[in-house]
């Protein structure tokens, strides 16, 4: 029987920058942040939304190099302990930030923290700025999807196997122990994310329980959807193992008033208006209820049926909106 997809909506939690409340993000005070992060994840965890995630970068990027972004990890651990229910991930980690073996041991321990609700979110890394700030070697794109894929096999035999061993051309483990084991078996969800369609997608084709797509329009996503189950046909997999997902900017409010208002305060400097809708992919997902719930519905209509929305002017109240007219109608 082929595997069925639910629909599952997510969110990027408040990280510092790009916090959401765009008041909290000027003002960059970490502990007033952090209050806010902990106040939207148990929001979060106490209505419709089935998962929270953060973003694995150290510094931000664009133009706002100067406020604080909270590490990835450190942040998961803390909401894992003040949530009950919602599921826990990251989009994605950075697969050079962190030797394969220590992701295991971490991802096993933050599922215990969790009681089984946690995710692994992984790709290549992008960022070379940040590679270069934090000491990090960039290699070429196609390494770094070489490593990604020689990576996930380590992690994967970590949380199965007593002792694991594997011996590649990027890492090496031997007889490694990785005790306790995540509670969740097989294994926690893995979630590939990235862009690249001829090597990238060959590893997601390979690993993935779960494909994500960062600000896609719903063609890019067509398209890669396309190539995927070409992937997968490729190596005698059933594409239809793996779910594909989408992070969406959204803003939503009552009126196109409000919606307007939020998109003149957060618009950056060095963009027009519409510069900034295309930004956010074209504005597919900014609006009233009623145009977000028609901008996802152009996803689902392909076959996305997991979510994860990136708030722009968030607070408390437009969880609680997109829960009731979007979460609960779609």
């Amino acid at each position: 029987m082929q595997k069925q997809h639910e629909l599952e909506f997510g969110l990027t939690i408040p990280q510092g920058w790009r916090g959401g409340d765009l008041l909290l993000e000027e003002e960059n005070d970490p502990v007033k942040q952090y209050e806010f992060s902990k106040s939207i994840s148990v929001t979060a965890d106490s209505i419709g939304f089935d998962s929270i995630y953060a973003y694995d970068h150290f510094i931000p990027f664009y133009n706002d190099r100067n406020k604080n972004i909270f590490e990835c990890f450190t942040l998961l651990s803390a909401l894992a302990a003040t949530t009950e229910r919602i599921k826990i991930g990251q989009i994605v980690t950075c697969n050079s930030y962190r030797n394969p073996s220590l992701v295991a041991k971490m991802l096993s321990t933050l599922d215990i923290i969790s009681t089984g609700r946690v995710e692994l979110g992984i790709g290549a890394g992008w960022y070379e700025r940040e590679y270069i700030a934090y000491g990090y070697h960039f290699p070429s794109n196609v390494s770094r999807i070489k490593q990604l894929d020689e990576s996930v096999s380590i992690i994967k035999a970590m949380w199965k196997e007593k002792r694991a061993s594997f011996e590649g051309k990027y890492y090496r483990i031997k007889d490694a122990i990785c005790n306790p084991k995540p509670i969740q078996k097989p294994h926690p969800i893995i979630m590939i994310g990235g862009s690249g369609e001829k090597y990238l997608l060959k590893v997601v084709a390979k690993h993935a329980d779960r494909y994500n797509l960062f600000f896609g329009t719903p063609n890019d996503m067509k398209t890669k959807i396309s190539l995927l189950i070409e992937h997968c046909k490729s190596i005698g997999r059933d594409y239809k193992e793996i779910q594909y997902s989408s992070v969406l900017p959204c803003i939503i409010k009552d009126t196109d008033e409000e919606v307007n208002q939020v998109l003149v305060q957060s618009k950056r400097k060095d963009k027009t208006l519409e510069e900034y809708l295309q930004y956010l992919v074209g504005g597919v997902a900014v609006g009233t209820p009623e145009k977000v719930l028609q901008g996802i519905k152009k996803y689902i209509d392909i076959g996305v049926t997991h979510f994860i929305l990136h708030f722009i002017g968030l607070d408390e109240a437009t969880l609680r909106l997109f829960d009731a007219k979007v979460i609960r109608s779609a």
